[in-house]
């Protein structure tokens, strides 16, 4: 009897955690490699989980693929490790019990990390050399992202008709990292020809029981289920399952009633978890029907944000802009800062910018200043949010905060590296990526959490992105922006920029691009501003024409701010005629400089207003 046979007409006992087991020998290193120098281990792994009653062993190849054996330099040696997984769980199994291939997820949190293109190379690779060693199915497990899973299950399909078992994992129960729920992520499994769909690994019994039990049987497919042992303790630096065997033998049978027809485990399972199981479930008849419970529907109305003032997007759509970044203080005393806040309001700017700790040094917490200056002067603050200096649970938490304080506007930015601030010996967390941090924001205003699960309430965030216009290959940082806006960027800010040749020159490359462009102007205050800003600061570059005229006033400082705020209105004019959106950048919180900007910003924009209207349409 081949295994979709077997499947089909009794409930099977899977094997538990490779690595648990091996970690436990005191074995601490890439466990696939130990396929070629440890196979000795690895049989014993095999035949203790077929002693403990596993129908099916899965081969030791959870990371066998280019990409995650890279991190070890074991990259070229694909071919070797799976074939010899296979062998070595062939040599431990009897004609009695099934091998089956296993390929692990790639992606997590961060979906940007590894592309479907690359993800698709490494899976055909790692696939082919299971398919040659004749394993009887393919176990693609740990899957957290459906549309990787989706793409190799595709692939999958294609190569062979072997039985094909897909099993995603979630971080809360029920719903996947995306909000897609486990029983519509299930059925678009089916759908696509996957022979047993299920889950694994994240959750313990108690949570992956829940979580089936609105999942209703399959017609085609067959049910699986493959849970952690518990979750996990940290103990002494390292990770510690505690649960007992006798808990899972409960809980299997629990499973089985949910319809799983295999149960095996996953992370902190041992050869006593799966002897557990097999005592309670192995051979079973599966069961043909299941009760659904019914769900509540969540009243529309918990599910509306209130949004009191027009987006940064919406306002630069339909007219000229300006925006000002007043970074928080590096001290304490926040009174001039507070002045020109109001200062700049009085002047008409459309919102505040506020930094998160630019250049990896601290500042007042940019949360805490724009919730002054939002209570204090009506302003519409936009705080920047920074990959740096949170980690996943952080940077949800600060966004939960903005939102409680209704501060919809959010410029996320993946953040300065902390060695160029003042602690270089500052861990930077980098959990995601800007890409994936506009992504997540623009999960929460579905009013879903990073991990998946419903937050009760939509977030209303205008998300903007940061477009560094001061590179080499333009077009390449087009294409930045043009993919930004597919993980959801609502409109861009510019680094400075300080030639007007350049700003006609980004003008023309993003002209396509419908999202609206603040673009960045930065006075200058000094010859010296000016160096320090060219050579040392990333992603600024000023022309040789704007550093000369500095320095030809650098013996006056009154005459170098004045030469300074010459050349940003040189460019302002330029600006305005090409962009409905400027970004003002405040130089060492002098906002007079700002405010006198502002001014005639808006002196220009009204004259561009009266000059443009042609034929009763604005010619921009």
């Amino acid at each position: 009897m081949n295994l979709k046979e077997a499947l089909q007409t009794r409930t099977l006992v899977g094997d538990g955690a490779m690595g648990t087991l091996l970690y436990s020998y005191g074995i601490d290193q890439c466990f696939e490699e130990l396929n070629l120098s440890h196979a000795k281990e690895i049989i014993n792994v095999h035949k203790a989980y077929i002693d403990a009653g596993a129908d099916i062993i899965q081969t030791n190849t959870y990371g066998a693929n280019y990409i995650k054996l890279s991190r070890y330099g074991l990259e070229d040696k694909v071919k070797e490790i799976n074939t010899a997984a296979v062998r070595l769980a062939r040599q431990a199994a009897t004609e009695n019990h099934y091998v089956t291939g296993t390929i692990g997820g790639i992606r997590g949190i961060k979906k940007q990390a590894v592309s479907l293109t690359e993800i698709k190379r490494s899976f055909r690779e790692q696939l082919y050399c299971m398919l040659f060693e004749e394993v009887d199915g393919i176990l693609m497990e740990t899957f957290y992202d459906l549309d990787e899973l989706m793409t190799v299950l595709q692939i999958a399909r294609k190569e062979t008709n072997l039985p094909i078992i897909t099993q995603v994992s979630m971080h809360e129960p029920g719903v996947l990292q995306n909000g897609t729920s486990l029983t519509e992520a299930l059925t678009t499994l089916e759908t696509a020809g996957a022979d047993v769909i299920g889950v694994n690994c994240r959750l313990g019994p108690y949570h992956m029981i829940q979580s089936l039990e609105n999942v209703p049987l399959p017609s085609k497919a067959v049910l699986s289920a493959y849970p952690n042992a518990s979750l996990p303790a940290y103990q002494d630096g390292r990770l510690v399952y505690k649960t007992k065997a006798d808990y899972f033998k409960s809980s299997a049978r629990a499973l089985h009633k949910q319809g799983a027809r295999l149960i095996g485990g996953c992370c902190g399972t041992t050869p006593e978890h799966i002897a557990a199981i097999a005592d309670e479930v192995k051979g079973k008849t599966p069961i043909e029907h299941k009760d659904i419970p019914i769900q509540k529907a969540v009243p529309k109305t918990q599910l509306e944000a209130k949004n009191t003032k027009p987006h940064l997007h919406e306002i630069a759509a339909k007219r000229p802009s300006i925006i000002v970044e007043l970074d928080p203080p590096k001290r304490l005393n926040t009174d001039r800062y507070l002045q020109g806040a109001k200062a700049l309001k009085e002047a008409g700017v459309d919102s505040v910018t506020l930094a998160d700790n630019s250049l990896a040094s601290p500042r007042i917490c940019n949360t805490a200043i724009a919730s002054i200056i939002q209570q204090k002067y009506d302003i519409n603050p936009l705080v920047h949010i920074s990959c740096r200096d949170r980690n996943l649970i952080g940077l949800q938490s600060h966004l939960m905060g903005l939102h409680t304080l209704g501060i919809t506007q959010v410029l996320a930015i993946t953040g300065d590296p902390t060695k160029i601030g003042d602690f270089p010996g500052a861990t930077s967390v980098y959990d995601l990526s800007s890409f994936d941090l506009i992504h997540y924001i623009k999960q929460l205003n579905e009013g879903i959490s990073f991990s998946g699960k419903s937050l009760g309430m939509n977030t209303n965030f205008s998300v903007a992105a940061a477009f560094n216009p001061n590179v080499r290959n333009l077009n390449r940082a087009v294409g930045r922006l043009e993919k930004k806006i597919k993980y959801g960027a609502d409109y861009f800010i510019s680094q400075p920029v300080y030639s007007v040749k350049q700003l006609k020159e980004i003008y023309e490359a993003t002209k396509h691009i419908s999202a609206p462009i603040y673009i960045g102007i930065m006075p200058l205050i000094s010859s010296r501003n000016a160096e320090f800003l060219h050579n040392e600061v990333p992603g600024i570059t000023l022309s040789q024409e704007i550093r000369q005229r500095m320095e030809n006033s650098s013996h006056d400082p009154g005459r170098a701010q004045s030469e300074g705020i010459s050349i940003a209105k040189s460019l302002i004019d330029a600006a305005v005629e090409l962009f409905n959106g400027i970004y003002l950048i405040t130089p060492f919180l002098r906002y007079e400089i700002t405010e006198e900007l502002t001014h005639y910003i808006k002196k220009k924009t009204q004259q561009r207003k009266e000059r443009t209207i042609v034929n009763g349409s604005p010619v921009i």
